[in-house]
């Protein structure tokens, strides 16, 4: 039998502080939106580990006369991001996304959250299109051989992930909440993301994913330049036209420069002097 006190106490409600991440969401069609994720994401099925998040609509272009939230919610389920709300979504699409469990937030609301790549990465001009991406998650890849990482810090920063062999097509490794320093290069068709910045001492051939969950002043460096994407925050360059000459199986940085609002990438060569 519950204690006599405790009646009344059955639930109790305490005001707290959450960090929630926001997505900026520029696309409401599901199948575009999962070619855009697998594109940033690679497919990692458990990128976002479970985190909440805000879907914030204030970039979209032509507002749609629906949504279909099954879809949507579904497919950023599928990469474990936990959508609670929405906001600066148009009125009409409101009772939609409630219907869907989502609360409707102000624009105020969560003043304080931590950014993350947006939904839809954005190709800086005059980068030519890229390729569609299939919209069904590839099938698992054997993990690369890894070096033990580091210890992490008494600072508390996460530890840079070290590989210190080469990776063949098809495989793929992440570095969550830090760099990655590739030692011995990789091949066409292999992968590496990271939450940091990525630094490659040998060739670069495959796609380099940086600043994964939004990190704007990610970057990435190569010694031998051949990639066939790179990526910082989501803005995207593929090479199916060639890689430029300045930069082509040389030393070569990338990193994003421009406005919060406008990003491009910058693609130029590493100075030794």
């Amino acid at each position: 039998m519950a204690d006599a006190s405790l009646q009344g106490k059955l639930i109790e409600f305490k005001g707290a502080s959450l960090a929630v991440m926001t997505a900026y969401v520029r696309e409401t069609d599901a199948v575009r939106l999962a070619d855009a994720l697998h594109m940033m994401l690679g497919g990692m099925p458990d990128f976002f580990a479970g985190e909440p998040a805000i879907l914030d609509f204030s970039q979209l272009g032509n507002s749609p006369d629906r949504v279909d939230w099954t879809a949507v919610l579904s497919l950023l389920r599928r990469y474990q991001l936990q959508p609670v709300g929405v906001r600066n979504l148009d009125e009409h699409l409101l009772e939609g996304a409630r219907r869907a469990g989502l609360a409707v937030l102000g624009a105020e609301s969560f003043s304080a959250e931590r950014p993350v790549a947006a939904a839809q990465p954005r190709t800086p001009p005059p980068a030519p299109a890229p390729a569609p991406a299939p919209t069904l998650a590839p099938a698992p890849v054997e993990a690369a051989p890894q070096a033990p990482a580091a210890a992490p810090s008494d600072n508390g920063l996460a530890p840079t992930l070290v590989v210190d062999r080469p990776l063949r097509s098809g495989q793929q490794v992440y570095a969550k909440g830090g760099d990655l320093v590739l030692l011995a290069g990789m091949s066409p068709g292999s992968e590496i993301i990271a939450d940091g910045s990525i630094h490659c001492y040998g060739p670069l051939r495959g796609r380099a994913l940086a600043g994964a969950r939004g990190d704007t002043s990610a970057r990435i460096f190569s010694t031998n330049f051949g990639p066939e994407l790179v990526s910082i925050a989501g803005v995207y360059r593929t090479f199916e036209r060639g890689i430029p000459q300045t930069v082509a199986g040389r030393g070569a940085q990338v990193r994003l420069t421009g406005s919060d609002n406008l990003h491009t990438l910058e693609i130029t060569p590493l100075q030794y002097d």
